[in-house]
């Protein structure tokens, strides 16, 4: 599993699981009690893949933040997102020293400590590392040959020229 599939709803505690889509939404499983639940198309749900945290040089995806939580705590539980504030901003200093103190707010950091605390007890933190995409060759495109007009419509056509 990787966090394609890893969902932050909005208005609901914790992580869920994508499981199947429906015509109207589809069904996440809870990673916190396992529980599943039904969403519609109309909620404001955000794909952990696509999250990133702001830094001075740009843009660093969550994938990559929390590969760096990981290689500092061994793939071992992070700090509590409870710690005070100023603990958290020094925490997360020390993981991503170029992240963006003005655009990047507290209750961010704790997001971002409590999702990878909740991967890391699922024991989904060694499943962080990225999809390596491999280059696709791609295949030349067939240039389309011009459709024939059907030996009928040629003579007439000629015809009329002449």
């Amino acid at each position: 599993m990787n966090l394609t599939k890893i969902l932050a709803i909005s208005g609901k505690p914790g992580l869920y699981e994508l499981k199947v889509q429906t015509r109207t939404g589809f069904v996440a499983e809870s990673l916190i009690d396992g529980k599943k639940i039904t969403v519609n198309l109309k909620s404001n749900v955000s794909l952990l893949s696509e999250i990133s945290i702001y830094t001075y040089e740009g843009e660093k995806p969550l994938t990559e933040v929390m590969q760096q939580i990981a290689v500092k705590e061994n793939k071992g539980q992070a700090i509590s997102h409870k710690e005070d504030n100023a603990t958290l901003a020094a925490y997360f200093k020390e993981i991503l020293p170029t992240y963006d103190e003005e655009r990047v707010y507290p209750s961010d950091i704790k997001k971002v400590l409590n999702w990878y605390n909740t991967l890391q007890a699922k024991g989904l933190v060694t499943d962080l590392a990225p999809a390596v995409e491999e280059p696709k060759e791609e295949a030349p495109v067939a240039a389309e040959k011009p459709k024939k007009a059907p030996a009928a419509k040629k003579a007439k056509a000629k015809k009329e020229e002449e």
